[in-house]
This record gives C-alpha cells, sequence and structure tokens, in this order.
C-alpha cells in the first residue's frame, strides 16, 4: 500500500462542493474515488485539504490517495485524468510518506476572490467572479482588512452554529487589488471555517459600499455572532490557489 499526494484543479461551476454525497454522483471527491475504486476493485477513500463549498473552484486543491497498485506515477495520473470529466484535473501524483494527511498536516491556505464590479460582463470570465455593480471605497475595505489580520475568533465570520473545534484562525495577509474592473481579494492564512472567505468578502463589499465602517470588524469580533457580520457572498467568485506544507 502507498500513499499518493495529488494536486486536483477544478471548474466548480456544476458541483456541489468537494464531499461526497449519498444523494449525487456531483462532487470532487466522489469522482475521484469512484475512478480510483474501479481501478482497485475495492472502496478507495480520497482525503482532501478541506472541503471547498458547491460552485467553488480549485487551481491547487491537495488530496491523498492509499493505493495498492504497481503502476508508475504517470501511469496513474493518465489513468485518471483519462476517466475524469473535463473540468477535473490531477495535475500532480507524487509518492509520499505513510504518515503524510492532506487535511491534518496543512499548514496555510490561500483563496482568492474575484469581484466583477463594472457593469461591462466579461463573458468570458462570467463562471470565476461575482458581478457587484456598487460603487466600491477600495481605501475603506483595505483599512477593515488591517483588523481581520492576525489571529481571531472567527465564529461570527461562519455558518455553522455548532463547533466542537476552536473557532479560532490566523490570517496572515489580505491583499485587496483593484484591474480594469475586476477587485480581487486574496487571503493567507494558517485554516479557514465554513463560509469564513465568502463572509469577510461580503462584509468587506458592505464596508466598500459605506453601509458599515472598517472598524465594524472590531465589533464582529467582540459581539462574535454571524448575524452581526456581513452577506455569504456567491461560491463562483472563490477560488482555492493553494495549500502548503512544511515540504514545501
Amino acid at each position: 500500500m502507498k500513499n499518493y499526494k495529488m494536486i486536483v484543479q477544478y471548474e466548480g461551476t456544476r458541483y456541489k462542493g468537494w464531499q461526497r454525497q449519498e444523494t449525487t454522483s456531483h462532487t470532487i471527491q466522489g469522482k475521484l474515488e469512484r475512478i480510483f475504486s474501479k481501478m482497485e476493485g475495492r472502496k478507495v477513500e480520497v482525503t482532501g485539504s478541506g472541503r471547498t463549498d458547491a460552485g467553488v473552484h480549485a487551481l491547487g486543491q491537495v488530496a491523498n490517495v492509499h493505493l495498492m497498485t504497481d503502476m508508475s506515477q504517470k501511469e496513474l495520473m493518465d489513468y485518471v485524468n483519462y476517466y475524469l470529466p473535463e473540468d477535473i484535473a490531477v495535475t500532480s501524483m507524487t509518492e509520499v510518506s505513510e504518515r503524510f494527511h492532506s487535511r491534518l498536516n496543512a499548514k496555510r491556505k490561500i483563496y482568492l476572490y474575484r469581484v466583477r464590479n463594472t457593469e461591462i460582463r466579461d463573458v468570458f470570465q462570467r463562471r470565476y467572479v461575482y458581478p457587484f455593480l456598487q460603487k466600491l471605497n477600495l481605501e475603506a475595505m483595505k483599512r477593515a482588512a488591517k483588523y481581520l489580520e492576525g489571529t481571531h475568533d472567527f465564529q461570527a465570520f461562519s455558518t455553522k452554529k455548532k463547533m466542537k473545534k476552536s473557532t479560532v484562525r490566523r490570517i496572515d495577509c489580505i491583499e485587496i487589488t483593484e484591474k480594469d474592473g475586476e477587485i480581487r481579494f486574496l487571503y493567507e492564512g494558517n485554516g479557514f471555517l465554513y463560509h469564513m472567505v465568502r463572509i469577510m468578502t461580503g462584509t468587506l463589499l458592505e464596508i466598500g459600499t459605506g453601509k458599515r465602517e472598517p472598524e465594524d470588524i472590531l465589533k464582529i469580533f467582540n459581539m462574535g455572532k454571524r448575524e452581526n457580520a456581513g452577506e455569504l457572498v456567491p461560491g463562483c467568485g472563490l477560488t482555492l490557489v493553494r495549500v502548503e506544507y512544511d515540504d514545501k
């Protein structure tokens, strides 16, 4: 039995997220597991670094899988990519230590949220951006983002009501840039709660429109309740860019 680390890319538009579900075959994990299970003639489990939501994309999702095959790494990649649909691809596959776990060993994640802030549609990028037409104050959003950076309890920025584990996370950097009518929010941190990036983005957009003040971030942290934070923006604008490990 060998342990393989995979880098997986996918366009999440037509999928119900990463995690396998009993009620649908349209999940990334489910697609991969069916292919490996058919190849091995047994039930195979694929473990991801985290669960991306319905409609969310990935440039560098990391997963690991234990296989008994004698195929080379190239043969394995060729096999799985042959059977995967055109909007999912395994871009790297390497044998790693038996102890490697894509979720438990992850040290840092980078997410990108893209907002189309102009009335002119970009027809070729429409599946990857959230159209938001209200005028935005970039400087106000950047000031607010500084309050989100650092180590905080982000319970108010998650839709999951009951948490068994800690809701404290560390945000290393939030970079907000604008070019040609598109505003990009780049988030780097040691981990993110359920819907956390999308709620932080929704809150920053409300600050950008003047509905809130940058200092309201501190009030949200102090209150610790979901209803005090901003809207949950759509999954289409979100992409998991990269997952980092100590062996990077």
